[in-house]
């Protein structure tokens, strides 16, 4: 279900199963995530959106802890009409904070999905 922006809301699109990923995340974790991308849809960073370090500049990520599991959502801002929900995952690196590699492959594919549908809506 899709929903028309208010004035000075850029509108949210979901790259690929991100939007199934997020409903699966636990409620309280739902909320974090939805706060950071509303903030992100008016312009403004969540205080929780920290810059991810692939990819270059403009893709954000929200991680939040819940019952001992860590949660993350990756989204970007590169582009100046819209908001695009690249991956959303619950973490299971072995090595500390380091995000996997078929994660960071898939944001980096799901990226390209993202510029491909912003040049087809908006030129």
């Amino acid at each position: 279900m899709t929903r028309k922006p208010v004035p000075g809301e850029k509108p949210l699109f979901w790259v690929g199963s991100s939007l199934k990923d997020i409903s699966r995340f636990p409620s309280q974790v739902q909320r974090s995530v939805g706060f950071a991308l509303s903030a992100a849809q008016y312009g403004g960073k969540h205080p929780s959106a920290k810059p991810w370090k692939g990819d270059g500049p403009g893709i954000l990520e929200v991680v939040r802890d819940h019952d001992g599991d860590t949660y993350r959502a990756l989204y970007t801002v590169r582009f100046a009409n819209a908001v695009y929900v690249l991956h959303a995952f619950q973490k299971k690196s072995p090595h500390g904070i380091a995000t996997r590699q078929s994660d960071a492959a898939l944001i980096k594919e799901r990226l390209k999905l993202a510029q491909r549908d912003y040049e087809e809506r908006y030129g």
